[in-house]
């Protein structure tokens, strides 16, 4: 099972995690298109979140097209802008403005086939959380306000604070034992500010038979399938990861925290 992807500068479209990740309802790929560049793309069994990581576009889903997308520099300009694709359609990328297009492709097995639309960055909602050293903010892209729009899919960005952790206290979400924890698949995909930085994925279980860690630099991503799995930002660096996250019945968050660490929420109440 393959969890870590290092990151390149490859451009056009390409797969990001590739089948060797052993995730049955997610994926991850990325578009990167020069100015004036177009494509045409289809997603077949997937619904799809286009999160425009960087640089303006336009795009056309089936017959409907979508103008003037995109309001950030890099994913530390703003928040995001975001298509929605439904499965089975045929999607056109062009890229606008003067800088390269950067897009993360968040896939997720659909069963059923809505209707395409976007989110703007005014309609993403920002939430800080943590207190202390595990301090971050989260923007939510596609979580339950948009139930009865789409079908799997979950999807959103955090941003570390330097010198701290997020997806923290540690949590995972590998079994269905409601009302406690769904069993979600997730991805992460890195970027870091300044570009030189780096951060720490952690991933553990709780017989330690999965004990393992990443040093996360710009553009890596990361498969997560079981196990918690917190990050560390290192001083002085600013750690982005774009998350999407599906399970197999049900879009309800319902990560389980490492009793070990669970008291940390306690003392968030007290500072």
């Amino acid at each position: 099972m393959r969890r870590f992807y290092e990151g390149n500068d490859n451009k056009g479209y390409q797969e990001v995690v590739d089948k060797e990740a052993g995730l049955e309802l997610i994926g991850f790929d990325l578009i990167r298109l020069e100015p004036g560049e177009n494509a045409v793309y289809e997603s077949g069994e997937y619904e799809i979140g286009l999160v425009i990581l960087q640089g303006t576009c336009s795009v056309k889903v089936d017959d409907v097209t979508f103008d003037m997308l995109g309001t950030r520099r890099s994913v530390f300009d703003g928040k995001p802008t975001t298509v929605y694709v439904p499965r089975d359609s045929k999607y056109e990328v062009t890229a606008t403005g003067s800088m390269m297009l950067e897009i993360g492709v968040c896939k997720v097995k659909a069963r059923k086939k809505y209707e395409a639309f976007v989110i703007d960055a005014n309609d993403v909602t920002t939430e800080h959380r943590g207190k202390l050293n595990w301090q971050r903010d989260v923007n939510d892209i596609i979580t339950s306000k948009y139930e009865g729009k789409v079908d799997r899919i979950v999807l959103g960005e955090t941003y570390s604070m330097p010198g701290q952790w997020s997806s923290y206290p540690s949590h995972k979400h590998d079994t269905d034992n409601l009302p406690f924890e769904v069993n979600m698949e997730e991805i992460y995909h890195f970027k870091v500010n300044p570009g030189q930085g780096f951060g720490i994925q952690v991933m553990y279980s709780d017989d330690m038979s999965l004990r393992e860690s990443y040093i996360i630099k710009n553009g890596d991503s990361v498969a997560i399938k079981n196990g918690y799995h917190p990050v560390a930002a290192a001083p002085g660096y600013q750690v982005y990861y774009l998350w999407v996250m599906a399970g197999a019945d049900t879009r309800q968050l319902t990560p389980c925290d490492d009793p070990n660490h669970a008291w940390v929420k306690a003392v968030e109440k007290m500072v």
